[in-house]
């Protein structure tokens, strides 16, 4: 998606240890995974929601044109 490579990473890494330090670092990259994680649980949420509106509705058309058909 992002084409990143190792020497992306490691310069993210880098810049990561320069601005947090080594302390901070692992902190950090927990409460990102936990973001990243959130939004793919929600984004999952609104999918299916989306999908059953959409099944719903296919359905009701199929409904209208059977009786349209009597």
């Amino acid at each position: 998606m992002f084409d990143i490579g190792v020497p992306e990473l490691l310069l993210i890494l880098v810049i990561g240890l320069i601005f947090f330090g080594p302390g901070k670092l692992p902190e950090l990259g927990r409460a990102i995974g936990k973001s990243i994680n959130e939004f793919k649980k929600e984004t999952n949420k609104e999918k299916d929601v989306t999908d059953e509106n959409k099944s719903f509705a296919e359905t009701t058309i199929i409904d209208v044109k059977e009786e349209k058909k009597k």
